[in-house]
């Protein structure tokens, strides 16, 4: 069972319920996979809300690895999921909710939060 206060979210993917997670490590994954220099950049390009399907898969990939399934980016692209590309973008944003936080999807820089 997901745990959403440790940013964790289940989905339907490949038939299979499946438990995502962005660990430090993932977001260090994307980081590269984006060339995003920080967590700020990732977040803002997550925030534009346009995926390409590329995308997708990398996040999920990442969000599957992170809860320590030991799984490619190749075997998520032939994954199916309920209501097709659809399901797949639910599950991309409610997993960048879930590790950013639901009113705003990009962390703060520590300049902006109060001392």
């Amino acid at each position: 069972m997901a745990n959403r206060h440790r940013g964790e979210i289940e989905a339907e993917l490949g038939g299979v319920k499946r438990r995502l997670v962005l660990t430090l490590g993932a977001l260090a994954e994307l980081e590269a996979a984006f060339g995003a220099d920080d967590l700020v950049a990732l977040a803002e390009r997550f925030g534009s809300g346009r995926f390409r399907s590329r995308d997708l898969i990398r996040v999920i990939g990442a969000g599957l690895r992170g809860a320590g399934e030991a799984i490619s980016d190749d075997d998520v692209a032939r994954f199916d999921a309920p209501d097709g590309a659809a399901g797949f973008a639910r599950t991309v944003v409610a997993l960048l909710a879930a590790t950013f936080g639901e009113a705003d999807a990009r962390p703060r820089q520590a300049a902006e939060q109060p001392g």
